[in-house]
Parts: C-alpha cells; structure tokens; sequence
C-alpha cells in the first residue's frame, strides 16, 4: 500500500475534474510537479475508468487552457488504471482562465496583488528592488550619499578609486543599478533623500521597553538606506544600549553591550532581505536584557532556519541593494552574516543570535550577558551567589563542593543559595551519571 503524503511536487486527485488544470498551472508556476489522477489523498491507487480516454483528451486540453506541454501518461496496475500528468516548471508566467496559481508545499493558491506582482518579476528574472522607476533623475538623488558611498567602498577596497573622480551617473551604471536609462527601485532606496515618496514603510522604528507592555521612549529613522544604517546604529550604540569604559594606558576601550558589527549585520540582513511590498518598517525593541529586530519577509522557498544557520548560498530577496552594500564594504560576503554574527557573539562571550521565522515575521534577537556584579546585584543576589555565578561563568559549572570552599560556607547554606539560583533561572541543576551533581547557567 502507499501511503506517500502529498508534498510540494506531489498532488493525488480520484477523478478528473477540469478545474484541476488550476494545481497543474500552479506546478508549472513554481517547482514543477506531477498530478496523478486515480489515486486517493494518501496516494493509494483507486482506479479510473475513463483512463484511456483521459489519456486522449489532457494533453489537448493542458495545451490549449494553459499554454504549456505536459507529459501525461497511463499507468496500468493490478489495483486499477491511474493517470499521470508530469509538469515541468516554466519560465514564463502560467495563467488559468486568466488567473494564475501557485503551489506552495502541498497546498495550491490563487496569486494576487503583491504575490502576483513577484511571480512575475520572478519569471522575468527581476527582483523587486531591480524594477525600474520612471520620473526620477540621477539630478534628484542625495549627493552626500554619493560621497559617503565612495569613501567607504574606497576604503573598504571593494572600488577602485576610480570612482572618486566618476560621475554620479557613472557610478550607478557600473553598479547596474539603472535600466534603459531609468533608475531603479534600488537607485532610489540607497541613494534618494526620502525614499518613502515611493514605498511605503521605509523607514525603521526603535523602541526601548521595560516590558512588553511598558515603551520608554522610541525613535524612528527615516531618509535613505545609508542614512537609516548610520542613524541608527549611532542611537543603538549611544541611546539604547551603554558602554563600558576601560583603559589600555591612555587608550580609551568602548566594550559594548552588544557586538556592534552584529548588530549591524543583523541590521544589514534585516534591509536586504525585507520585502518591502508589506508596508512595515523594520521595527527594533530592545529591552533591558535583550534587542530584538523585526523584518517583513520571508525565507527564500523549503528552507528552514535550519538550512539557514548553515552553510548557504547567499540568496538576498533585493540583491542589487545587497550589492550596494557590499562595495560600500559594510559586508564582507553575503551567505556568512548568521556566522559572521554567531562568531562575535561568542567571542564578545553573550549568547549565540537567536532566528525565527513564521510566515512573514522574521526576528533576530540578541541576549545581553547578565553574568555581570551590577546586573546580577539588581537581581538581589547575596555576594556568595555572585561569586558563584562568575564562577560558573569561568568553569562552565560548579559543585556543592566548590561552593562551599570559594565561599567559605555551611554546606546547608551552599544548598540554600543554589536552591534560590535555580529558582531564578540562572542556574541549572544537572545531576549527570558518573559526573556528579552540579549546577551551569541556564
């Protein structure tokens, strides 16, 4: 018996029905797929019998309805005839009666609006920052933007300095951000003085909460993507978060809270991979303990967080602003940022970037290090549990034992502060076969 369910390429109908014409446009949209015809959902063959003639009658249709070629074929077994109808994914855009379908994992969808506009771009191998747009000049756009932009290429080494002495014009062909003499959406964003004149939610918002429910005070950030990137990592660095401050000699030390360079890759990430047909700004909260940033946008089609926080290839959802932003050298290469940022966080010893993504809610959320005397003091720890902690923090776990002796105490009192550590949440009690009793953050 089979009992394959149906999957991204995979669609069982019992009968034939024309308006099953609309999943196999919606295969010929997306992946590809076959459609077996005589078979129940879970794939187990319940026969036809009109199978020859079916097998006549679909290649005509599939061709004159949808404008495609499909393989159908007929299948003959012990358990009945069914049909198969094998559908290759097309490069051109595939309607129904005039309207198009998609599939997406084992469900099909009618595309509209914004949906449909990206099937289209996709099939034209556009994306959406590369459309053009009219009545806008090169004149229009913000010339201090231009030089900021080839400073920090220049610098970076990703631009010859060359481009010092180039046009403005110039410099947005080598850059392919233009199209038969038009700019591009791309143009526009990084370079135009307020790009929301042309898309909405373009623009980001930064909140500080005490709570989920208690907002401090906010911000927003408006102007171009250069623009936005600075302002804003200026008032993560300086408003949102602090800094500590040591001394090599005479060498001031700024110690961040939060890695800088990953927050401004997650930053980075968020913009370049932002779908800006929703009208959401990027919004920022950070908390006393935590900074979480939100985009609109998708992971690119079957992947996972998983697949992301893996060796990838880079697939930015805007890749001419990706461009942009890797010869300003903001980026070193695209397809290593979650590394990039996982490796600082570990480094500057906070925890690793968490990733999330349901439906179009993309979050990246950094945990400040609490393992700290002022941060752990606020918590009401006692000095021993403070001690321990930073111990902890040290060793990676600590004893009953080694409690008792750092902190020349009763074992009862030892088990007393444990106790609470654990009750807190800032302690895990693990009790592991053949390694003892002990405690490690949590």
């Amino acid at each position: 018996m089979n009992t394959m369910p149906e999957t991204q390429n995979v669609e069982y109908k019992s009968i034939w029905r024309d308006e099953y014409l609309k999943w196999i446009c919606g295969f010929a949209n997306s992946q590809g797929g076959t459609l077996y015809i005589g078979k129940d959902d879970n794939g187990n063959v319940v026969g036809l019998t009109n199978a020859k003639k079916l097998l006549e009658e679909l290649p005509n249709k599939i061709t004159t309805i949808l404008g495609i070629v499909a393989d159908v074929n007929l299948r003959e077994t012990p358990q009945g005839d069914y049909i198969e109808i094998i559908v290759s994914p097309q490069p051109n855009p595939v309607n129904y009666k005039g309207e198009y379908h998609y599939r997406s994992g084992s469900t099909k969808q009618e595309l509209k609006g914004s949906a449909l506009d990206k099937l289209l771009l996709q099939k034209q191998g556009k994306h959406w920052d590369g459309v053009s747009i009219p009545n806008v000049s090169v004149a229009d756009l913000k010339a201090e933007t231009f030089d900021f932009f080839r400073k920090k290429g220049v610098k970076s080494k990703r631009l010859d300095e060359d481009v010092l002495s180039d046009t403005n014009e110039v410099l947005l062909d080598n850059l392919k951000l233009t199209d038969n003499g038009y700019l591009k959406r791309a143009s526009v964003m990084l370079f135009y003085p307020d790009p929301e004149k042309f898309v909405s939610g373009a623009y980001i918002k930064i909140g500080f909460f005490r709570t989920d429910s208690d907002l401090l005070f906010q911000d927003e950030i408006h102007g171009n993507l250069f623009e936005q990137i600075e302002k804003t990592m200026d008032l993560l660095l300086t408003k949102y978060t602090k800094a500590l401050i040591s001394y090599e000699g005479l060498t001031r030390i700024e110690t961040y809270e939060y890695p800088k360079d990953a927050l401004r890759e997650a930053l980075l990430n968020a913009i370049a991979h932002k779908d800006y047909t929703g009208p959401y700004p990027i919004q920022i909260s950070v908390y006393p303990d935590k900074i979480m940033i939100w985009n609109y946008g998708r992971l690119p089609e079957n992947w996972t967080v998983e697949d992301l926080l893996d060796k990838h290839s880079s697939q930015p959802r805007n890749p001419d602003i990706a461009t942009a932003f890797f010869r300003s050298g903001y980026v070193e290469s695209w397809g290593r940022g979650m590394d990039k940022m996982k490796n600082l966080c570990i480094e500057a010893k906070i925890p690793v970037p968490q990733f999330s993504c349901k439906g179009n809610d993309f979050w990246t959320v950094f945990r400040k290090d609490i393992y700290n005397k002022e941060d752990l003091s606020k918590l009401g720890l006692n000095e021993r549990q403070i001690k321990a902690v930073l111990y902890v923090k040290e060793k990676g776990k600590i004893m009953n034992s080694e409690y008792q002796k750092i902190n020349d105490c009763s074992r009862a009192t030892a088990n007393r502060d444990l106790t609470e550590l654990v009750q807190k949440d800032i302690l895990l009690f693990n009790d592991i076969p053949g390694a003892g009793a002990n405690y490690q953050l949590n």
